[in-house]
């Protein structure tokens, strides 16, 4: 019989737990503009987001489960199902079906992955640079039962290390956001797509709405971007224009945000609800996340760094929550574009 394989949590395993603090201390020199700034950013954007990636995974899990992702909600709809329809509204953009071969761009821990293999019958390989994550997306496929159509495999989508005209479709989920430069990204997700291939997504962009002269408008864009793993976020211009440039042609665009009714916008999870996971996401949860984390800490339970963690996702929060109530950005700006 096989057995059933775990991944300890990064912050369970004795030679991750050691690095904690090295590793958040690493990842916040990068937007320090005594040694950072958004070039290092750009230069250094693999280690970047393998960083922030090794010391948030296990946080994003408990309070997010396994798509780390937002989405435009209806009134009365939970978050959970609202994550899902935006999964699956990929998946009808891009006609997928039995029988093709899809990459998904920067992957996560597999959720969208799963949900868009189940809905649709397509296969889904993801692309991530992170080991760790690679770790849980091959335990999680296999106690789904999906192993034999979800995989994931090593790699940068700056350089996919894949043939040309490998696949019939692609989708990125709020990923590509971390990519130092649109067009190369952009490039290289086109080549590997069969001519006249669809690719779509949902990009992290800065709005219309922002005023990059406003001091409030750019101190929450920094706050987004050092507590999200960013190098510089794009406005919505500026991502069209990617994708033309790389040799897309932009079939639909829209900020799909916009689509949540105003009751529950899409920021609301980071707000609070009154449900288990609600209070976990939500300020208040956060709060006293943060304190058990330090007590923890300080009886040497949690790895020295951890609270450090905690307080950067909480200032990610903050920003994302001010972000979206000001209008200046959005997490969910949908495209559909066509190889030419």
């Amino acid at each position: 019989m096989e057995q059933t394989q775990t991944v300890k949590t990064f912050y369970t395993d004795n030679e991750k737990r050691r690095r904690v603090g090295s590793t958040i201390r690493e990842y916040m020199g990068f937007f320090d503009d005594a040694t950072g700034g958004v070039e290092a950013r750009k230069a250094r954007y693999a280690q970047m987001i393998n960083d922030y990636y090794d010391v948030v995974t296990d946080f994003y899990e408990h309070a997010w489960g396994e798509s780390f992702h937002f989405a435009a909600r209806a009134l009365g709809e939970s978050f959970e199902a609202s994550l899902a329809r935006a999964e699956h509204y990929l998946a009808l953009r891009l006609g997928l079906q039995r029988g093709m071969k899809v990459l998904d761009v920067g992957c996560g821990v597999g959720g969208p992955m799963r949900s868009i293999a189940r809905f649709s019958g397509a296969t889904i390989e993801g692309v991530n640079n992170n080991d760790y994550q690679l770790e849980k997306v091959a335990v999680h496929n296999r106690k789904a039962g999906l192993s034999q159509v979800c995989s994931a495999f090593k790699g940068d989508f700056m350089n996919l290390g894949v043939a040309d005209d490998t696949y019939d479709a692609a989708y990125a989920i709020e990923a590509t956001c971390h990519a130092p430069d649109k067009v190369g990204c952009y490039s290289e997700i086109r080549r590997v797509l069969k001519p006249g291939a669809l690719f779509a997504g949902y990009e992290w962009c800065m709005t219309d709405a922002f005023d990059p002269n406003d001091a409030r408008h750019q101190h929450i864009k920094s706050e987004i971007e050092t507590g999200d793993g960013l190098p510089d976020i794009s406005s919505v211009p500026e991502t069209l224009r990617a994708l033309e440039a790389a040799g897309f042609e932009v079939l639909d665009s829209f900020d799909a945000a916009l689509l949540s009714d105003p009751e529950t916008p899409w920021y609301l999870p980071l707000r609070g609800e009154l449900t288990l996971m609600g209070l976990r996401r939500g300020q208040l949860g956060r709060r006293l996340s943060r304190r058990v984390i330090g007590t923890l800490e300080k009886l040497r339970i949690a790895p020295k760094g951890s609270k450090e963690v905690s307080l950067m996702l909480g200032r990610a929060a903050d920003g994302l929550v001010a972000g979206g109530e000001a209008g200046i950005f959005t997490p969910s700006y949908f495209f559909l574009a066509k190889r030419r």
